[in-house]
């Protein structure tokens, strides 16, 4: 027990998928996994572990933000052992070849500042994805016959950017998509030697302003679970 996490020794498994959104994680264990038990409340964050196809796994909420999702890996790694941690979330398109419903898998992350900052000082880090998960997730979703999109997002700092120009230099160079945690996912697993992967589905997009209603997110979020789950276990 941690404290922010209430599950006991044992009851964490060594994988975990982390959404932001804690009532998307109790929707995914138990549309997901078999037999999920509730193994954290605190907070509202809730976890659950079960299994998939025979493989102990855990869904963990993360909170919006980098530094909320920092308080979560580092007790998972610290406190819990977690081997392999894949973020699963919904993002804003940022390029013009990426459509709603689409997945955009991060090779990496791109951001202002992180936790971590204060850390490297000087240093302009490049944080990254495993490349075993990554291969994996993307073989796991062209199977689906879904878009798919493998490069680099934005963590953003806030959600409501007054930075046009910025949102302009991104997409210029190339970056996929926005959304808040990625980033520090991939320094904490660097700096733990875990494996770390984000797989995000586009509900928005910011040069098109589409928005996915409520009811097509929850499909296209189910795929994404299923994608992160075979990617771990592949």
């Amino acid at each position: 027990m941690t404290i922010h996490i209430g599950a006991k020794p044992g009851e964490i498994a060594d994988t975990v998928l982390m959404p932001g959104d804690p009532l998307r994680a109790k929707w995914a264990a138990k549309t997901f996994l078999d037999d999920p038990q509730c193994i954290n409340e605190v907070r509202g964050m809730f976890g659950f572990t079960g299994t998939w196809r025979g493989n102990r796994v855990t869904i963990q909420g993360s909170g919006m933000g980098m530094p909320s999702l920092s308080i979560y890996v580092n007790e998972l790694i610290k406190d819990y052992d977690v081997k392999t941690l894949i973020r699963i979330g919904s993002a804003g398109g940022m390029s013009p070849k990426v459509k709603l419903r689409d997945v955009v898998i991060a090779m990496t992350a791109s951001s202002l500042s992180t936790p971590s900052l204060g850390m490297f000082k000087e240093i302009n880090y490049a944080p990254c994805a495993d490349y075993g998960l990554l291969e994996a997730a993307v073989k796991a979703a062209r199977a689906r016959d879904i878009g798919t999109h493998v490069g680099g997002i934005y963590s953003a700092d806030v959600f409501y950017d007054e930075r046009p120009d910025l949102t302009e230099q991104m997409t210029r160079h190339g970056i996929l998509a926005v959304e808040m945690e990625t980033a520090e996912l991939y320094n904490l697993a660097a700096r733990h030697n875990r494996r770390a992967l984000a797989v995000c589905t586009i509900s928005d997009h910011l040069l098109t302003h589409e928005a996915l209603p409520s009811e097509d997110r929850e499909r296209s979020f189910g795929d994404m679970v299923e994608i992160a789950l075979e990617a771990a276990f592949a």
